[in-house]
Formats: C-alpha cells, sequence, structure tokens
C-alpha cells in the first residue's frame, strides 16, 4: 500500500490515571464515558513523550481528531483504583493513525480495550490532510 507509512506496534507508552469520586456513579464505579477520558488522555500525554504537543499542532494550524473508537468493557474499575493506560500507534498512514489501548489496574488485570482511529486536519479548513513528515519522524522513531 503506498499511502501506508508503518504498520506495527511501535512508541510504546504507559500513563497512570487515579479514579476520583467525579469519575464513578453513586455507586463507585467508574461511569463508561470515563474511559474515553482516559485514553484520551494517554493518547496526549503519548505525543508529549515524542516531543510535540496539541498546542503546537494547533499552531501549526493541525490537529488530530477522532474518527473511530471500538471498545471493549471486560471488568468495571472503583473509586480510588490506580489505573495504567497501555498505549501504542498500531497503524501510522499520512492523515491518520490508529492507536490500541488496553486499561489495567494496577494488579495487571485487563478492563478495557480501545481502538482509536485519529484523523489528521487543517485546522482553517476542517479537512484531512497529510501530516508533516517532521510528526512522522518523531512518531516513528525511538527518541524526540
Amino acid at each position: 500500500m503506498q499511502n501506508e507509512i508503518v504498520k506495527s506496534e511501535m512508541a510504546l507508552s504507559e500513563f497512570k490515571a487515579r479514579v476520583y469520586f467525579e469519575d464513578t456513579d453513586a455507586g463507585g464505579v467508574v461511569y463508561h464515558s470515563n474511559y474515553l477520558n482516559y485514553a484520551e488522555r494517554a493518547r496526549t500525554e503519548m505525543l508529549r513523550d515524542k516531543c510535540f504537543s496539541q498546542a503546537l499542532l494547533i499552531q501549526q494550524d493541525l490537529a488530530f481528531v477522532v474518527r473511530k473508537i471500538d471498545i471493549d468493557y471486560r471488568y468495571p474499575a472503583f473509586l480510588d483504583d490506580l489505573l495504567i493506560i497501555k498505549s501504542y500507534i498500531k497503524e501510522l498512514k499520512r492523515a491518520s493513525m490508529v492507536f490500541s489501548q488496553s486499561i489495567y489496574h494496577e494488579n495487571g488485570k485487563l478492563l478495557s480495550e480501545l481502538t482509536v482511529k485519529v484523523a489528521c486536519i487543517q485546522l482553517s479548513h476542517k479537512k484531512p490532510c497529510a501530516m508533516p513528515t517532521e510528526i512522522i519522524r518523531k512518531l516513528t522513531s525511538g527518541s524526540c
């Protein structure tokens, strides 16, 4: 495929998040949409680890927008749990990438798995665009 740049497990990242009262329902169980928030934070930190931020992208008239999410809820998380969100870029193309993310309890139990496809858009036109080569280089290299 000429449009495909990389298809491998690259850029493995770990992010930890504590479950707060605001994340739960009346029974102390994490509300389902908050798993999306934890995954979003983990992807943002993963990009920061690659030496660029969402703010820097916006300055370049770019943004990554979620196009599709697939989520499998296996077990619930509860108030005060420490979660570990493991993320990697499963697929990288010129204008999109697919993240694979797993949310674990600190004891190692897998709670949820997500596959998230994001597209690169030019903010001023609200249309997909190719990622700058510098971003692709940072995403595919082991360092900044």
